[in-house]
């Protein structure tokens, strides 16, 4: 009986080599884990460096490099330029108000057309900021051609703040007065407006539009300053 209780005893607690095996094996399983960790991290790691080279560097570099060549305006933001000098953009407006300019529409981009601050005012149609300003710019325009309805885009801003273009109707409601302040024809001015009216893209798209800083600046080549009365 004490032989068979000493023979379970021994059956049950492990020799020294059975405990040496075991914590080799657990040693190895957990370097096998680390291994996996660091392997793991090193491929993440590549990746996220690789990716980060070819997105993040090589595609813009050469994207840039090659709108420079094929679209060297684009690229540079449309700048127009007048004797050597930078005049501003054909992709954002500009605020004119001498009377013998061609006036652009209204802007709620910070102090109007701010390329910093572009958006619209946020002013739903029952404003009463909104209805006065616009009763004012109405008025206003009116005053400058009575008779005719004052175009839309003239008493309301555009969504961006930073549109550079009227309408047709929108250039050839401010003919008479452009036309007075500078004492020229309008039928030649009105000529003028259509020389540098923009069509539809590709024919069907988008809607007949003037450039405003175009159009002034074509108004100023075709009848300098100098030759007004």
């Amino acid at each position: 009986m004490t032989r068979m209780r000493t023979d379970l005893v021994e059956a049950h607690v492990p020799n020294g080599r059975q405990i040496a095996f075991e914590v080799a094996s657990g040693i190895t399983a957990g370097a096998g884990i680390m291994i996996g960790i660091i392997r793991r991290l090193y491929v993440a790691t590549l990746f996220t460096v690789v990716t980060t080279a070819l997105c993040g560097l090589a595609y813009p570099l050469f994207v840039t490099a090659a709108a420079r060549v094929l679209f060297p305006s684009q690229a540079s933001g449309s700048l127009i330029e007048r004797n050597g000098q930078v005049v501003g953009s054909r992709l954002i407006g500009q605020s004119f108000s001498g009377p013998g300019y061609f006036w652009s529409r209204p802007s709620a981009a910070g102090r109007g057309y701010d390329g910093a601050s572009s958006g619209g005012s946020n002013l739903g149609p029952t404003s009463a900021a909104l209805i006065a300003r616009v009763a004012d710019d109405r008025h206003r325009l009116s005053a400058t051609n009575p008779g005719p309805r004052v175009p839309i885009e003239l008493v309301t801003t555009s969504a961006s703040g930073l549109d550079p273009h009227l309408s047709p109707a929108g250039a050839g409601f401010q003919v008479p007065r452009v036309a007075r302040e500078r004492g020229i024809d309008e039928a030649a001015l009105r000529q003028l407006v259509a020389d540098v009216t923009e069509p539809r893209q590709l024919g069907i798209l988008g809607e007949p539009r003037v450039n405003v800083l175009l159009l002034n600046l074509a108004l100023d080549e075709r009848y300098p300053r100098s030759a007004n009365r």
